[in-house]
């Protein structure tokens, strides 16, 4: 199984002021040595703010573009893993041993976790796409399945 697990953050944590000390980065990078380590990291990144970004918005079959900063949503998707685990369950137990801030500090720290939908999953789909997407996915750049 693959899960997706975003770390989220917040219109006030993509604010320019806004600083991460040094101490946060080092332990991020304990725990991504600690995920390659048990052999479950797949890919993993941080992203750019989202004034660097852009939506594109399809609507009366046109596509518009709006460049960022993002002000109406609450929070964001700030970095990314993808693991590749045996369960659900041991998914939810690396996300708990995420870094996070320590009892007493008032930041909260979101994480979404969410199962990657395999080739079987996706119902109706038909078979001759099926095995083209098959076909796609083990030609990727990088993929050694």
């Amino acid at each position: 199984m693959r899960y997706l697990m975003s770390i989220m953050s917040t219109p006030e944590s993509e604010a320019a002021d806004y600083e991460v000390g040094p101490e946060v980065y080092e332990e991020m990078g304990r725990y991504n040595e600690e995920l390659v380590r048990a052999g479950v990291l797949l890919s993993g990144e941080g992203l750019a703010p989202t004034s660097a970004g852009a939506e594109v918005v399809f609507r009366d079959g046109e596509a518009t573009v709006v460049d960022g900063p993002f002000t109406e949503a609450k929070e964001f998707i700030a970095g990314y893993w993808v693991l590749q685990v045996t369960s659900h369950a041991e998914a939810l137990e690396w996300a708990k041993r995420c870094p996070h801030p320590p009892k007493g500090d008032p930041t909260e720290l979101k994480l979404q976790l969410r199962r990657i939908a395999e080739l079987e999953d996706l119902e109706g789909m038909p078979e001759e796409v099926r095995e083209r997407e098959r076909e796609r996915r083990a030609n990727q750049p990088g993929d050694d399945a």
